[in-house]
């Protein structure tokens, strides 16, 4: 079967996306609460990387850090809800592919801890 929307191209195409890309992040922020604890964390973070006295490139590491724990939570999320939506029954690989999910989370976090204190630890 063909997907109707592959054959919109252009400006429009790019408007659509913009539209599910959106629809994607509301859904996100209504319905994980994991994600909505992210989205807050970075709205203290990443103004914060952007006033504090560190490099140029010490601050898109502290925010790339931050967008990359959000980016990790929405696939988290995403599998979750693609396992969900196949089978609510307990089964070992579903399990395995949410903790999998969660564990990409957990190692985004860290790395949020590793950068932000490297970069605030670096001599100036």
């Amino acid at each position: 079967m063909t997907n109707p929307y592959k054959g919109v191209t252009g400006i429009k195409r790019i408007w659509y996306a913009l539209g599910y890309s959106l629809d994607g992040l509301k859904a996100a922020y209504r319905g994980e609460a994991a994600f909505r604890q992210l989205v807050w964390l970075a709205v203290i973070l990443i103004p914060l990387a952007l006033v504090l006295p560190v490099s140029y490139v010490g601050s898109a590491l502290m925010v790339g850090s931050v967008l990359l724990s959000l980016i990790i939570e929405l696939l988290n999320s995403a599998i979750e809800a693609a396992i969900d939506r196949i089978s609510l029954e307990r089964h070992p690989l579903s399990k395995a592919s949410k903790d999998m999910g969660s564990a990409a989370q957990m190692l985004g976090l860290i790395l949020i801890a590793v950068v932000w204190s490297l970069v605030l630890l670096e001599p100036q």
